[in-house]
């Protein structure tokens, strides 16, 4: 059998539909299994009216059951009988007698037959819609019953070769049925359907396109053609196509063209505006490298082919352009100015209640920002000027509009105060990376601020004792540290980690003497060196996530971590690579064994002997050729080995540690080992 169901109602919010999706796939077919039947498939799809799902091989009715309970012995006392009866559910003449061992028990026997598809789908599904766990949902009416929207039908039917009947149920006055409705404006009628693939077929003749991958493919396409025809094209944005996708039933898409005075605005400013307040697709002239059009998507096709929609559009983003260019025009203003306001309105804008303004922010990330310099290869002053001119954007008009664009539209602030370009690409990409997937800034002044902000945020909330816990993580500590180590790594950097822990928590110390906000009594030097020590665990836990995602194995992650110098996570790298490479070796591998089993023995015999054997065999005590070549193979690797960790070519160093694997396998061949 196949099994068709369709939740009809007001419009569902585009960001609420792929959960929803997964919800209602999820809970109908986990809830047909739990009651004994089975399914080939399940698709689930939504527009913004209706959420459907098309079940397809579902058991007509689910298989009988046949539930087997031993109880206690027939000569039990009467109220252990008693106690097996109320269990359950039987009188004493159902229960069998079966001979054992010990003698003779009772057997509770219980047989339930099988049960219509149709009665579980019934069960099932108004379960579903009654405890259907949206994200936000409210009542309508006089009813109880609880949707995202007000829910107007249920579609539920079962087909089979003999034709298709419709499932008996009813939730809040609202009776199950075999008939949908189609677009809102250009199909509006209701019409019966009989199988899921009748329903999409008079769906898509009623202007529903029921697949939003299919709505998404078709505005991603139309849109293209459009940009094409005009020479230009569509500004990439997987997050709208997929949320206009759950705006409209049947998307059409319209081109429209950016006023001539708005072209000088900041590209991201085009976008964002046009993105965040009408939903609009950007679309840029390779030409120009400007943002000179848009593509908006109707869920109508109209006789004037959507003129008058564009026009009523023009309008309204021609107001909202406007703004944002009065916003830029002031903006430039305070910017060539030198950006002197925007500097003191920091102080008043606070970071942390513990950790002050943003103005004292500022001040700790430049002091860091120089120290952190010339390990970047950055020049100190152009770090420490980036750092106290990064975060000024904060005040501006454009970002308190939309806070998204802040480091973006630093930039252009410093470039119009006439600052360097490696200053003003630092205010852009000191946030950088954001997340895993975002690209790692790799100009040396922009590493250094990027660094200098992250560990500010790290050392500045551990000196404050808000650490993550568990799942919550309030401040994006975890995040800060994951990019404090992709910064290190991505640029090969090469210094301790702990001396600018100490220098970031030393900048905090001197934050709070300058606000006369010292804590009642100085952390010890014993306390500092805990705290430190405890903030580079945290960064070592994140490290380690980071070198298993590269293939390290979890055992060589520990032996690198636990060497002197692991605060340097580009020198650990190296270390990992090289040792998880040998160990993926014949040579390695044996060699592994081969030291394990000289470590355990050398273990036993300082156990057995009471003394430590710290400074190696003498060679004269070599009794066998197999001893005299373990010797000489270990005296000429040991300068091999030490001077290429001196190097740190570490590959070098492994490879002279597996040619050791020979002399050692030849001496445990030979030498008998008391």
């Amino acid at each position: 059998m196949d099994l068709l169901i369709e939740l009809f109602s007001e419009e569902i919010p585009a960001r609420m539909q792929p959960r929803a999706r997964d919800d209602l796939r999820r809970l109908v077919t986990e809830g047909l299994v739990e009651a004994g039947l089975t399914y080939r498939s399940a698709g689930a799809f939504s527009t913004p009216r209706r959420l459907a799902l098309a079940v397809e091989g579902l058991d007509a009715q689910s298989r009988p059951v046949r539930d087997e309970r031993k109880g206690p012995r027939t000569d039990a006392p009467e109220a252990a009988i008693q106690g097996f009866l109320r269990a359950t559910g039987l009188t004493l003449d159902q229960l069998e007698r079966r001979a054992e061992k010990k003698g003779e028990a009772f057997y509770a026997v219980v047989e339930r037959p099988g049960r219509p598809a149709a009665e579980i789908v019934a069960e099932v599904l108004s379960r579903t819609i009654r405890d259907f766990p949206w994200p936000k949902s409210m009542r309508w009416g006089s009813g109880n019953l609880r949707w995202v929207r007000p829910l107007h039908s249920i579609l539920c039917l079962l087909s089979d070769e003999a034709g298709a009947q419709v499932v008996p149920l009813e939730v809040d006055g609202i009776a199950a049925g075999n008939t949908t409705r189609g677009h809102r404006f250009m199909a509006p009628d209701a019409f019966a359907v009989t199988g899921f693939d009748d329903y999409a077929a008079r769906l898509r003749r009623a202007r529903v396109m029921l697949d939003p991958a299919e709505r998404e493919a078709a505005i991603r396409q139309e849109a293209a053609n459009l940009a094409f025809a005009r020479g230009w094209e569509i500004v990439p944005d997987d997050g709208l196509m997929t949320e206009l996708a759950g705006l409209v039933e049947w998307p059409v898409p319209l081109m429209g063209v950016i006023e001539a005075r708005f072209l000088d605005l900041p590209p991201e400013v085009l976008q964002t505006s046009m993105k965040e307040h009408q939903k609009f697709l950007s679309a840029r002239n390779p030409a120009t490298g400007r943002i000179e059009g848009y593509v908006t998507v109707a869920n109508i096709e109209t006789p004037d082919h959507g003129a008058t929609i564009l026009a009523g559009n023009q309008r309204v983003l021609a107001a909202r352009l406007s703004d944002a260019a009065f916003f830029w025009g002031n903006d430039l203003r305070e910017a060539k100015g030198g950006m002197t306001g925007w500097a003191e309105g920091l102080q008043a804008v606070t970071f942390h209640a513990k950790l002050g303004s943003q103005a004292d922010r500022v001040a700790r990330i430049a002091a860091l920002a120089r120290e952190i310099a010339p390990a970047v290869g950055a020049d100190p002053d152009e770090a420490e000027q980036a750092a106290r001119i990064a975060k000024l954007d904060l005040r501006s008009a454009m970002v308190g509009e939309f806070p998204e664009l802040q480091g973006t539209m630093g930039r252009y602030y410093a470039q119009a105060a006439g600052l360097g370009e490696a200053v003003a690409d630092a205010a852009r990409d000191h946030y950088a990376p954001l997340g895993p997937s975002d690209a790692v800034p790799s100009a040396p002044v922009s590493v250094a601020v990027a660094l200098a902000d992250k560990l500010d945020t790290l050392t500045g909330f551990w000196a404050i004792d808000e650490k993550p816990t568990g799942s919550k993580d309030p401040f994006a500590l975890r995040r800060a540290a994951l990019g404090v180590i992709r910064l290190v790594l991505g640029n090969g950097v090469r210094a301790p980690l702990t001396a600018w822990i100490a220098a970031g928590d030393a900048a905090q110390q001197q934050g709070d003497e300058a606000q006369n906000q010292a804590h009642a009594a100085e952390p010890s030097a014993q306390s500092l060196t805990n705290r430190h020590h405890d903030l580079l665990s945290f960064l070592h836990d994140r490290f380690k996530v980071h070198l298993r995602d590269q293939g390290i194995r979890h055992d060589v992650i520990d032996a690198v971590l636990a060497m002197p110098g692991n605060d340097d996570l580009t020198l650990v790298v190296a270390r990992a690579t090289a040792l998880n490479a040998m160990l993926a070796t014949e040579d390695g591998t044996n060699l592994l064994q081969g030291l394990k089993r000289a470590a355990n023995i050398l273990a036993q015999a300082e156990a057995q002997d009471g003394v430590e054997y710290s400074f190696g065999a003498d060679p004269k005590f070599a009794e066998t050729d197999a001893e005299r070549a373990l010797f000489a193979a270990l005296d000429a690797a040991e300068p091999q080995i030490a001077a290429a960790v001196r190097a740190e070519d570490y590959p070098a160093a492994m490879a002279a540690i597996a040619a050791l694997r020979a002399p050692i396998d030849g001496f445990f061949e030979a030498v008998q080992v008391n």
